[in-house]
């Protein structure tokens, strides 16, 4: 049984847009497709007429400065942002958290894009990009708009994207400045699982010993990829020591919403591994940043 009825390859985004108007049947945009594929032959997504190749677009796949910002296609494969020296220069956070998607045969196809649509709430692309202060670029039949990084999720497996009708184009991050850092780490399952029990990317700005500017992310803290933004306040105006981080902690604990999960980790383990993990990460940032 086929998977699949037409495989289209348009080359710029109207085009892309106007199939997806003209499709005869359930259509789905494919760049990597290493969980896309999987879906449909073991029968874990809904059938589909047409899959719609968006790798032949220049728009998804470009990896560029424009202007004071970095844009990221979603199409560009994550091992390409990894080694890209313009990612590791402005968004170390996006890198570090790129070469940890599942193995390096994976990140070679697997895009950002797709790490994100899938909408999970500790996806590591996602969650250093929501620390990263992303916006996202949409396009629909009246062209392309940005949309705020955290209000494209819904729930889990959810976002606003409009299936069949908008298409996620790539995402813009703001050029990493003077004094500024950012870093992602992660706890997880053994390697050849590559399963996240949790993650935290943090980007801050220093003012000589102070921190001027700081934005937490925590995966999975909530059902959407989820910020701590009270921690963010405690720690505004702040030097690092330990008083300052443990009442950053003991607010991060109050607020997020660790979940228990099977196969990865109960909510009180997670809440166990937070402490260290979020000292680490906030360390490396502020040092990266001096």
């Amino acid at each position: 049984m086929n998977l699949w009825q037409e495989y289209l390859r348009p080359t710029n985004l109207s085009q892309a847009i106007r199939a997806f108007a003209e499709a005869s049947g359930p259509i789905l945009p494919i760049a990597g497709g290493t969980d896309l594929l999987l879906d449909l032959e073991q029968g874990r997504h809904s059938p589909v007429h047409t899959l719609l190749d968006v790798t032949f677009i220049a728009e998804m796949t470009a990896l560029e400065v424009r202007g004071d910002e970095l844009f990221v296609g979603a199409a560009v494969p994550v091992n390409r942002i990894v080694l890209d020296l313009l990612a590791g220069a402005h968004v170390q956070a996006l890198t570090e958290a790129c070469n940890l998607i599942g193995g390096p045969q994976v990140r070679n196809v697997a895009t950002l894009g797709g790490n994100v649509a899938h909408a999970l709430p500790a996806a590591d692309g996602t969650i250093a990009l929501l620390a990263l202060n992303a916006q996202a670029e949409v396009a629909d039949v009246s062209g392309t708009r940005r949309v705020p990084f955290d209000e494209l999720f819904l729930g889990p497996g959810k976002s606003v994207l409009k299936h069949g009708e908008e298409l996620l184009v790539g995402f813009y991050l703001p050029l990493l400045k003077s004094s500024q850092a950012s870093c992602f780490k992660r706890i997880m399952r053994p390697q050849g699982v590559a399963l996240p029990i949790i993650n935290v990317a943090i980007w801050l700005e220093r003012e000589k010993d102070t921190i001027k500017d700081i934005r937490i992310a925590v995966g999975p803290g909530a059902a959407t990829p989820w910020r701590a933004r009270d921690s963010e306040q405690v720690l505004v105006g702040k030097s690092i020591h330990d008083e300052t981080f443990e009442a950053a902690l003991e607010i991060l604990l109050a607020h997020v919403g660790f979940r228990s999960s099977l196969r990865r980790a109960s909510a009180d383990y997670r809440k166990h591994l937070v402490r260290t993990l979020f000292k680490d990460t906030l360390e490396a940032a502020w040092n990266r940043a001096e």
